[in-house]
């Protein structure tokens, strides 16, 4: 007769299963050290469970790391709060609030991408089982989507291209924090960045 380990029996105890004992420890593991050189074996022995357990829940190490780093970047949106309501507020407060919360969201995630870049595999299978509509990035295009019918904004307004504007701040002030020769020397502020949206660059 197998013997089942104290942590496996606590958990079932508590009725979770073995499947999302291995994705929160792989969470929490993520959270703490990051992804660089993160395996399977050590989430198996900081859950207490044997190596070969895992494949009776997932299909491969690939789909626990995944599923591993979608609950961290689920974690992460729920710590940072709520975003704004379209027609509620200033136009200016909203998108400024959209980029301290994807700013703070990148300074979480993008260093636990980067360390499974050489993992594209994990990367992909995180790609398969994400849902797109909860993305910052969605979530940002859809804001502006709502403003500009409820004509807050220009009905001609590019709010894809105003969207990519201030993601690719957020990804630009992180990267150059985690790789820093790949920063701006002197970055734009958030308030610059909101105020070039809005208002453009034309004379």
């Amino acid at each position: 007769m197998a013997v089942m380990s104290p942590r496996k029996a606590a958990a079932q105890r508590d009725g979770q299963s073995l499947h999302d004992l291995l994705i929160e420890t792989a969470e929490k593991m993520i959270a703490t050290h990051g992804t660089t050189g993160l395996t399977v074996r050590a989430i198996a022995r900081a859950a207490g469970v044997a190596d070969g357990v895992l494949y009776n829940h997932f299909s491969d190490k690939e789909e626990l790391l995944a599923r591993a780093l979608l609950e961290h970047v689920r974690t992460t949106e729920a710590e940072l709060g709520e975003l704004p309501v379209a027609g509620e507020g200033t136009l200016d407060g909203n998108l400024r609030r959209h980029l301290e919360f994807g700013l703070a969201l990148h300074r979480v995630i993008i260093p636990a991408f980067g360390g499974l870049v050489g993992r594209p595999s994990v990367l992909a299978r995180f790609a398969e089982i994400s849902e797109r509509s909860g993305y910052w990035r969605d979530r940002l295009v859809a804001y502006l989507r709502e403003e500009r019918a409820l004509g807050r904004l220009a009905p001609e307004s590019e709010v894809d291209a105003a969207a990519a504007v201030l993601v690719g701040f957020c990804h630009e002030s992180v990267m150059g924090a985690v790789f820093p020769h790949t920063g701006p020397l002197d970055p734009p502020s958030p308030e610059s960045v909101v105020k070039t949206v809005l208002h453009g660059i034309a004379p």
